[in-house]
């Protein structure tokens, strides 16, 4: 299982990148990959996508440790794994909420959440707001209509009714090519009357093939829509793409 991924500042944002990804093991088999989007109308969205990032890697962490010393343990499915690591991420949210002082526009990110396991090759999908997966070449676009959801707004919900509330959730039975990607991935622009509008850049970030043989697929990728067909994406991007072969 080969793992891309990539993250690039849109021609909208001047300072900050306000996407971030994670990929990280939380235990021998399975691999959570995450993709985050901080909304650009709140305050220092660039924080709060890094910060999610940084738990989700802890609370991995902790959980590849927990296996090793817990030999024999029932493996939980990857749905229940999933939640429990969402659960401890809005629990640490929480925490850092009062210890830092954070209001809720400190907090609005996005989230998609990627599990999968290496070993039955499957996986499970969990997004949380705006964004995009690909499934074996099948598109699924989530968009809340302009009224975007963020994990800042459930804080201080119950989180077992939260959680069974979300419907944005994608059991993958066999990971042939699969990515997670910010909705930045949609909007790419010309940068030059040359562009050539005919690519369409979400296809080769997701399903093309090319330099599949370099660990920086996606940035080459990013560099070739850029300097030969005069295209960009003006909004922030952050993708990962997982290809089992």
């Amino acid at each position: 299982m080969k793992i891309y991924s990539t993250l690039q500042i849109g021609d909208f944002h001047l300072n900050h990148c306000e996407d971030y990804f994670l990929i990280e093991n939380p235990g021998t088999d399975r691999t959570l990959m995450a993709v985050m989007d901080g909304c650009t109308m709140a305050r220092d969205s660039y924080f709060v996508s890094t910060l999610v990032a940084r738990i989700l890697r802890k609370i991995c962490i902790t959980q590849g440790y927990q296996e090793l010393y817990r030999p024999g343990a029932t493996t939980p499915s990857l749905e229940e794994q999933l939640k429990q690591i969402l659960a401890e991420l809005m629990h640490h949210l929480k925490q850092l909420q009062s210890q830092l002082l954070l209001e809720q526009k400190d907090l609005l990110t996005t989230l998609i959440l990627f599990l999968a396991d290496k070993k039955q090759n499957n996986g499970f999908i969990l997004a949380i707001g705006d964004g995009l997966i690909s499934v074996n070449g099948t598109v699924t676009v989530f968009d809340q209509d302009n009224k975007p959801d963020y994990l800042g707004f459930h804080l201080h919900e119950n989180f077992n009714t939260w959680y069974d509330s979300l419907h944005q959730k994608v059991l993958v039975e066999h990971i042939h090519d699969v990515s997670i990607a910010t909705d930045g991935i949609m909007l790419f622009q010309p940068i030059h009357d040359a562009a050539n509008t005919e690519t369409d850049p979400m296809d080769f970030l997701l399903h093309d093939l090319h330099f599949n043989e370099y660990e920086d697929m996606l940035d080459r990728k990013l560099k070739t829509l850029e300097h030969l067909h005069g295209l960009k994406p003006a909004d922030d991007i952050a993708v990962v793409r997982v290809i089992y072969s």
